[in-house]
C-alpha cells in the first residue's frame, strides 16, 4: 500500500513535484480528475487544494458548480485523512454536511482541517471541517465531512 503522505513529502520540493503528486492522487481516485485539483498543502490535520474555475466545473449561471466545490472539499479531506490516520487504522467518509453561502465566481481554495486529538482519542467518528474560499476571500461553502475510522484487519 502506498503511503500517500510519504509520497507527498518526497515530491513536494521537487520541480513539478506537487503537480506529479496531484496526477498520482487523481489516478488513485479518478473522480477527482473532473475538478483537476492543484495540491497546495498536505500535512497531518490540514490539507489545501485549489479547484480552478474552468468551463468543465461551471454551472448554468457561470459559477463553480456546488458539487464541484464539494468534490474539491472531499479531495482536501482525503489528503488530510491520509496524512493523519494512524498506520494501524483506516478511514472512509460517512457523510457530508455542507452549507452553500455564496456564489463561487472564481476558482476555489478548498481547505480541510481537524484537531490532532481527533485521531488519537480512540473515536470512530472523526469530524473534518471543510471550507471553500474564492480568490476574493469570500467563503462560498463550509461544512463538515464525517469519517468512520476503524482498526485495519
Amino acid at each position: 500500500m502506498v503511503d500517500t503522505y510519504a509520497l507527498y513529502r518526497r515530491l513536494e520540493h521537487r520541480p513539478f513535484g506537487k503537480r506529479v503528486f496531484a496526477l498520482a492522487f487523481c489516478a488513485a481516485a479518478p473522480y477527482f480528475r473532473s475538478v483537476r485539483p492543484r495540491v497546495v498543502e498536505v500535512a497531518p490535520n490540514r490539507a489545501v487544494v485549489v479547484v480552478p474555475k474552468r468551463r468543465r466545473v461551471r454551472n448554468h449561471i457561470g459559477t463553480v458548480h456546488a458539487i464541484a466545490a464539494c468534490n474539491g472539499l472531499e479531495a482536501a479531506m482525503g489528503l488530510l485523512a491520509e496524512a493523519s490516520v494512524p498506520a494501524t487504522h483506516r478511514w472512509i467518509p460517512r457523510g457530508m454536511d455542507v452549507r452553500y453561502l455564496a456564489k463561487s465566481t472564481t476558482g476555489l481554495t478548498c481547505t480541510a482541517s481537524t484537531e490532532p486529538e481527533a485521531w488519537t482519542d480512540g473515536r470512530s467518528d472523526v469530524p473534518v471541517t471543510v471550507t471553500a474560499t474564492g480568490a476574493d476571500g469570500v467563503v462560498t461553502v463550509e461544512g463538515t465531512i464525517h469519517l468512520y475510522v476503524s482498526p485495519r484487519n
